[in-house]
């Protein structure tokens, strides 16, 4: 089965977000990426179609905004 990725930018809704994230779906279900430590990952959540964070993109490509934590726009700076 293939990872879902949660994107998050390390504020505290998104470590808690991740939390529950984990918690629902197992720490081997999901890869976590934080934006705001890895910019190089910014341009691959545009692509997958983040808009904000935190974020979770399942495995067949659709994705799940979580609380509105920051949009990606203020994420880049």
């Amino acid at each position: 089965m293939a990872k879902s990725i949660f994107y998050h930018a390390g504020c505290p809704v998104c470590v808690s977000a991740e939390k529950d994230i984990i918690s629902l779906i197992g720490e081997s279900n999901v890869e976590v990426v934080n934006i705001g430590e890895d910019r190089s990952r910014v341009d691959e959540a545009e692509k997958a179609g983040i808009q904000s964070v935190p974020a979770l993109v399942t495995p067949n490509g659709n994705v799940l905004h979580i609380n509105f934590g920051a949009s990606l726009t203020d994420v880049k700076g």
